[in-house]
């Protein structure tokens, strides 16, 4: 984000901008599409942020794996911090920051776990590796050592050495039904373009606002700062 542009640069709200869409997949995928192109990597990354049973947030980085207009799907184990926090508060948020393009989408609403054939038909596409990896990992739990994380890689990769890799009893998916979604698009000065799409449950109806952009205070420069801090 820089501030050198003059606002007059910036071609200004017609009919054919985002914050005229009235509908929040389409623009999504329409979005989604151009991050694919410029990316440089993972333009399906996404900030899960969840809630633990201390009432603490809790934030990790994940691959969303499809979405439609019921919701957006990752997966992981069940029984990692992530899947005990859902199971014991199913809502969450997301954020896609795509870097390249200066735009970002936050999500909130309900979560729900997918089906077993779903996980199964996802887990099937995923390369051998990856398979026989998430049958290794007791994910979040304490770990002794990288060589104890090895040999029971190599164990699982005996056990399936020819064999199809089945998907664990502990591995599937969830799939967030959003309440909210947010567009952000940057613009100079802060005065960034946000339009937030509402609804009441995940088969109401959308409402669009346009909201106000959150204005920060200007960061320093650090290596102007730098110049001027005496040694202690």
């Amino acid at each position: 984000m820089t501030d050198t542009t003059t606002i007059k640069q910036q071609a200004s709200l017609t009919t054919g901008d985002f914050t005229a869409a009235e509908e929040p997949f389409t623009l999504f995928a329409e979005w989604f599409a151009e991050a694919v192109k410029s990316e440089p990597n993972d333009p399906n990354a996404m900030s899960l942020a969840t809630v633990d049973t201390e009432g603490l947030p809790d934030v990790r980085m994940v691959l969303m794996k499809g979405y439609d207009s019921a919701g957006f799907v990752f997966y992981s184990h069940i029984a990692s911090a992530k899947g005990r926090e859902l199971a014991a508060n199913p809502k969450a948020a997301l954020l896609f920051h795509w870097k390249s393009l200066r735009r970002q989408v936050r999500i909130r609403g309900n979560v729900s776990p997918v089906t077993d054939a779903e996980a199964d038909a996802y887990f099937a596409t995923r390369p051998k590796q990856a398979q026989i990896g998430a049958w290794a990992s007791k994910q979040s739990q304490p770990l002794e050592s990288r060589f104890a994380f090895e040999q029971a890689i190599a164990k699982i990769a005996a056990k399936y050495v020819i064999s199809e890799v089945p998907r664990p009893p502990g591995w599937s998916g969830w799939r967030i039904a959003p309440l909210r979604i947010e567009f952000w698009h940057d613009r100079p000065f802060r005065l960034h373009d946000r339009i937030e799409f509402r609804r009441d449950a995940p088969e109401g109806a959308w409402t669009k606002v346009r909201m106000y952009p959150q204005l920060t205070p200007p960061r320093p420069d650090i290596r102007h700062r730098a110049r001027h801090i005496a040694p202690q």
